[in-house]
């Protein structure tokens, strides 16, 4: 028997989401005089430690929740100087483009070059001191419901399970957390989020959700080519006409810079490796012109929601919410996501807090919510950038770019029309025999690396005697289906090594799961081309370990 405790409003992910929404709800009950019981449940094994992202930070979501954030000691110490974009058309030219002939969602005047994970790891520091009960390394296994169906809490993951499945010595019982209210914050490819869009019907008519992985790594660069608050973009090269996507670089404070590659997930050619790409582009004179005799400190990889309006599945659901990256609030043509995801917690919180005040059954819940969701600058920012993946993706990075310029600058995201992406990321993946193979260079120990030793300065670390939480449907789809027809491409597609094929010497192939390597990108439960890789979360506390990222 499981021990419950109760809350009002319990949150899935300590991230921008899910932290602000607490935040938001305590304030609201302080503001009222209202006692309210809200915990947040984290998966990793503190604040922060899972968190990853570029990032070029825009303070509108900050602003409304603390207006006195810089008073507060909010951590956006680098204003954005410069913007520089550039087209890499090989491994030794770049055009860099002009910022008249750029979107305007990509000028980032006014934007902060942060560290993600020490921002969401001051938003917990703000949570806790409104009140709001914050629960680190604890992964949520499962989602409670009532006889109706309504969402009615979650229950955590057990501990101290071996991989047999028997208990080992001081094996606790996950806990059920009971709430009125259930708020959904996983970030990307949640895979409670997962369950909750099938089981409810959420995805409706939307377009599939379409997804990037992005690689990043933190570097000690020389004083000498640092350049505080600059910040680069570009695509073309090493990626081809068939593999969209695009690197950034931005000059953060202390003498660092961060560095990374986003892959688009709809790539056709199985040869590609997402991780030796990066590893190549860093070769690049754009790029290494500021890395050249500096140290690499962190490095670490996710995969991005990047299908945005058109793929945003319905959010409410009987019980609950998506909020954020769970959903996909991401606005790709900023290519930010925190403040949005920041958004809407802030709106969940105040439409949840008034449906307790009111005691507002779902039915005249969920239809608030919508309401003032609409209402948003969140759907007015997300419904114009509508066109501007769909854009990249049906015209090619030339004629799309040209399109969503004309769309952005010209017509401010309005054109009466709305652009489509209908085929799954998976399912453009075609056969290895189809495609020419790609032969990545050895690295060089000094821009570029292996993939064990990059997962090693993630402080990735799992605890080995647990069950593998990256389940096989069907155990021979590997190598009887994806090796024949795919050269199984989860050896490539994944950033952290898990997935290795062995044996094949002594014609006995078989699939090794390195499940311990695991970053929880979530590239393998997206981009299997049957999809028969399902991610769960591990035992909690595990997984990444990220620093300033």
């Amino acid at each position: 028997m499981r021990e419950a405790m109760e809350f009002d409003v319990v949150i899935v992910g300590a991230g921008p989401a899910g932290l602000s929404a607490a935040c938001r709800l305590m304030q609201l009950a302080n503001e009222q005089g209202r006692p309210l019981e809200v915990c947040v449940v984290e998966k990793g094994s503190e604040v922060g430690a899972h968190i990853l992202s570029g990032a070029v930070f825009e303070s509108r979501a900050l602003e409304e929740l603390f207006p006195d954030w810089r008073e507060r000691g909010a951590p956006l110490h680098t204003p954005v100087s410069a913007d520089e974009v550039y087209l890499l058309k090989d491994a030794e030219r770049a055009l860099k483009l002009p910022d008249a002939l750029l979107p305007k969602s990509l000028h980032n005047a006014g934007n902060h070059i942060v560290s993600l994970g020490n921002l969401v790891r001051w938003l917990g520091e703000q949570a806790e001191a409104l009140g709001v009960q914050v629960f680190p390394g604890f992964a949520v296994a499962e989602v409670l419901q009532d006889e109706n169906g309504r969402v009615e809490g979650v229950v955590t993951g057990d501990m101290g399970v071996a991989a047999d499945g028997s208990h080992k010595d001081g094996f606790m019982p996950g806990m059920e957390l009971h709430a009125r209210y259930t708020l959904f914050a996983e970030g990307c490819r949640g895979h409670l989020g997962k369950q909750l869009v099938e089981r409810f019907g959420l995805a409706g008519d939307t377009d599939p959700q379409h997804y990037g992985l992005g690689i990043k790594e933190l570097w000690d660069i020389e004083p000498s080519r640092h350049r505080p608050g600059l910040v680069i973009h570009g695509a073309g090269w090493p990626l081809d006409k068939d593999s969209g996507g695009g690197f950034f670089l931005y000059h953060a404070e202390n003498h660092q810079v961060v560095v990374g590659l986003i892959v688009d997930l709809n790539y056709a050619n199985p040869w590609l490796s997402p991780f030796d790409e990066f590893q190549r582009l860093k070769h690049h004179p754009v790029l290494k012109q500021y890395l050249e005799g500096g140290k690499r400190v962190s490095y670490g990889a996710r995969a991005i929601a990047k299908g945005g309006f058109n793929a945003l599945p319905e959010m409410a659901f009987p019980g609950g919410l998506l909020l954020g990256c769970d959903a996909g609030t991401l606005n790709v043509a900023k290519i930010k996501g925190s403040h949005t995801a920041m958004k809407s917690g802030l709106l969940a919180a105040e439409t949840v807090f008034a449906a307790l005040l009111e005691e507002l059954p779902d039915s005249a819940w969920a239809p608030r919510w919508k309401a003032a969701f609409e209402a948003s600058w969140l759907h007015e920012e997300l419904h114009r950038s509508r066109n501007f993946g769909p854009a990249l993706h049906r015209l090619g990075p030339l004629a799309g770019g040209a399109f969503n310029f004309v769309e952005q600058n010209v017509f401010a995201g309005r054109l009466p029309f709305t652009l489509h992406d209908r085929e799954a990321d998976h399912a453009r993946l075609r056969p290895a025999a189809e495609c020419p193979p790609i032969v990545y260079p050895k690295p060089d120990g000094v821009l570029g690396f292996d993939r064990l030793g990059s997962v090693f300065l993630s402080n990735t670390n799992h605890e080995e005697d647990q069950p593998c939480h990256l389940r096989l449907a069907d155990p021979a789809i590997p190598i009887g289906r994806n090796l024949p027809l795919y050269a199984e491409p989860a050896q490539r597609y994944c950033p952290a090594g898990v997935y290795e094929v062995l044996g094949e010497e002594q014609g006995g192939p078989r699939l090794q799961i390195n499940a311990q390597n695991c970053l929880h990108c979530k590239t393998c439960d997206i981009k299997d081309p049957a999809q028969n890789i399902v991610w769960t979360t591990p035992e909690g506390g595990g997984g990444p370990n990220y620093p300033n990222m």
